[in-house]
């Protein structure tokens, strides 16, 4: 699915631009699933639109791509569209557009993946097309490392097109919409609404129009036509319906580049009829061969290289191929894209022709050669014998002798000039290297090691590609480079805790991970801004780009105070010191309502937040204030009791044994001298 756009700022899958489309919209303010905020519409197209949306769960802004009303009631669709998530998920590359998560609403299907800002490759068409041949190279690649990614992970894209190529704002450059990939081991025969192909009509592979079967080459095909438009600023096949371009693309090659933008290098015109080759089997079998091929041409244009016969040699595509000349239509009037596949065209000229074949190399310079046929010589039918009739005749079967062996001469001649010197590269795919050399040496090449590369299915130590590829025409004697596979590519995850959440995205970059989600976690024992734990852990074994996410300490959780006045401010003291607090006794005071040792008082109050650290200032009883107990012994008791109930103590007597009734006081509780609180009870004895 590709929205339809302004056509300033651009929005595929995943990408938005800064301007927004001001039509109303239902779905703008609704929170999907719980969590998406749905903001403005930013594209819409025929099976989804794509929203701008906040992600209320990690607080980022995210694109959502909704399906269209109803659409979600078919279930073979909405099972597709679900697939679509799974697909892009599955790939982590730097030039993908990332797939976050997928989810379903309440009958409302949804997509949630990375916000792009910026346009799409068709604008950059538009403005800068026909472009220079290194500048089409240079944007064509990061597109191919994407789906060479996509490829290695087992799907095809099959809707590669410049408007599902997004250009970033800081150039970055990624393939979205991988919602019609599929695992290239399912069956991957044309699925569509309404019987309608899958993919972009400009860009379809002839095998997918004419059987609707689609392998890798597909993606090939495609990303060639896309080169040629960058190199030329126009399609290669333009019709007033797609039944005429669907035709056009089973029945006529793609034209050199050349015919269109002259000075264009050959290597270049070959490069594209390598890639848009119509038998599949003379293209690169996946993106990453064509991205090796791509980076030998934008070596050759670096350097400034005019021409370089080598290179165009080894990426033209078989002579004599279907890919060649296009035989006429039985009926040129009610042609018919969906008949089989192009027929092979290339004849010899038939006994006794005068004329010559031509035949002309796509993305080459035309090699032609005439293949001339002499007449025979005249044919004598004398009544009698002429003068020396022997000697006459034997001439005349000479002269046709020699007129035979010229033909046949001139035309083994024109095939070992076309084809006889050269011989198909044999498949090595798979060997290993000292046997893949073996086998090339009996077949009268020279072998030699080139670079090695990861792979997800050819063990380590053993061939995974070749240059020339499988089947490809290389001269006698020629070099063939093999690529030794390094083994699946995988990385451990390093040991990230205690670092800096910078040190660890550095490791991270380093290992060829990349960091994931960054959630904050509090920590008694880690700092705060360091890795408290990674998911997966260190140690784990995963494909590289895999994303690592990451918990960062926010240091030690903040404190809620508890309430301690009325309390022991021992038992307080010991519980701030616990929380990490700083308790301090800055006062004790005499309380008649407070126990000795309890708190008065504390600051800041109960239910205060505080962090570790923090301060917690305590005013502690003393009881209540003593006073000392004067001695009134032998005082009468009037005056005994004025001095006492003067100093807040509280009086009751109390009569001797033998009470003789003078009034004196005999004894006192408390005695004179002791320390009792205010307010307590003093007891005269009398006599």
């Amino acid at each position: 699915m590709t929205p339809d756009r302004r056509p300033d700022r651009h929005a595929p899958q995943g990408a938005a631009g800064t301007v927004r489309d001001p039509a109303p919209d239902h779905l703008t303010g609704r929170v999907l699933d719980g969590r998406y905020r749905i903001g403005a519409r930013i594209a819409r197209g025929g099976m989804a639109s794509v929203y701008e949306a906040t992600d209320l769960r990690l607080d980022r802004t995210v694109a959502v791509k909704v399906m269209h009303p109803g659409l979600g009631d078919d279930d073979e669709f909405a099972a597709r569209f679900v697939r679509e998530a799974r697909s892009a998920a599955r790939l982590s590359h730097p030039n993908v557009v990332a797939v976050y998560d997928q989810g379903d609403d309440h009958g409302t299907v949804f997509l949630a993946m990375e916000l792009i800002d910026g346009i799409t490759l068709r604008d950059v068409i538009r403005k800068e097309a026909p472009m220079p041949p290194g500048r089409a190279v240079a944007l064509i690649e990061p597109v191919l490392s994407a789906l060479a990614a996509a490829h290695r992970a087992g799907l095809i894209h099959r809707d590669v097109k410049p408007e599902n190529v997004l250009i970033a704002d800081d150039g970055r450059v990624k393939v979205a919409d991988f919602g019609l990939a599929r695992a290239v081991s399912a069956d991957t025969q044309h699925t569509a609404t309404g019987g309608v192909l899958i993919g972009t009509v400009s860009y379809l592979a002839p095998e997918l129009v004419v059987d609707g079967r689609a392998d890798a080459r597909a993606d090939v095909y495609a990303a060639g036509v896309v080169l040629f438009e960058l190199l030329t600023g126009t399609k290669p096949h333009e019709g007033e319906t797609p039944i005429q371009v669907a035709y056009k693309h089973v029945h006529e090659d793609v034209p050199p580049p050349s015919s269109l933008v002259p000075g264009i290098p050959a290597y270049v015109d070959a490069l594209v009829a390598r890639a848009t080759a119509r038998d599949r089997s003379l293209r690169p079998a996946d993106a990453g061969v064509l991205l090796h091929q791509v980076h030998r041409v934008g070596h050759a244009l670096a350097e400034g290289v005019a021409d370089d016969p080598d290179l165009t040699a080894d990426l033209t595509p078989l002579l004599f191929s279907s890919q060649q000349v296009e035989a006429p239509s039985p009926d040129d009037t009610a042609p018919d894209p969906f008949d089989s596949a192009p027929r092979s065209t290339f004849a010899p000229p038939a006994p006794g022709a005068t004329g010559g074949a031509t035949t002309t190399v796509p993305g080459t310079a035309e090699r032609t050669t005439m293949l001339a046929a002499q007449p025979p010589p005249p044919t004598y039918r004398p009544t009698g014998p002429p003068p020396g009739g022997r000697p006459r005749r034997r001439r005349g079967l000479l002269v046709m002798v020699l007129a035979v062996l010229l033909v046949v001469g001139l035309g083994v001649g024109a095939w070992w000039f076309l084809d006889g010197r050269y011989t198909s590269t044999p498949s090595v795919l798979g060997l290993t290297g000292a046997a893949a050399k073996h086998e090339l040496e009996d077949a009268g090449l020279t072998p030699e090691v080139g670079d090695k590369a990861y792979s997800e299915t050819v063990p380590a130590g053993r061939v995974v590609a070749t240059d020339p590829e499988p089947g490809a025409k290389v001269a006698d004697g020629g070099t063939v480079t093999l690529t030794i596979s390094l083994g699946k590519e995988r990385y451990d995850v390093p040991k990230l805790a205690g670092k800096s959440e910078d040190q660890a995205r550095a490791a991270l970059a380093d290992t060829h991970l990349a960091v994931g989600t960054v959630d904050g976690a509090w920590s008694d024992t880690v700092p705060k801004g360091d890795v408290v734990s990674t998911s997966p852990k260190a140690g784990t074994t995963v494909r590289p780009d895999t994303a690592v996410d990451l918990v960062v300490s926010k240091g030690p959780a903040p404190v809620k105070l508890k309430d301690w006045v009325g309390k022991d401010s021992d038992d307080a003291l010991a519980w701030f010191d616990a929380k990490g607090l700083d308790g301090k006794v800055v006062d004790e005071q005499y309380s008649d309502d407070v126990a000795d040792g309890d708190v008065i008082s504390m600051d800041p109050p109960a239910g205060t937040t505080l962090h570790r650290g923090d301060e917690v200032h305590l005013v502690v009883s003393q009881g209540p204030e003593l006073i000392e107990v004067p001695s009134v012994r032998a005082q009468g008791v009037d005056a005994a009791t004025a001095t006492l109930e003067a100093l807040g103590f509280k009086v009751v007597t109390d009569k001797a044994t033998g009470y003789l009734g003078l009034g004196f006081v005999y004894s006192q509780s408390p005695g004179g001298g002791d320390m009792a609180p205010k307010g307590a009870t003093i007891t005269l004895t009398l006599i």
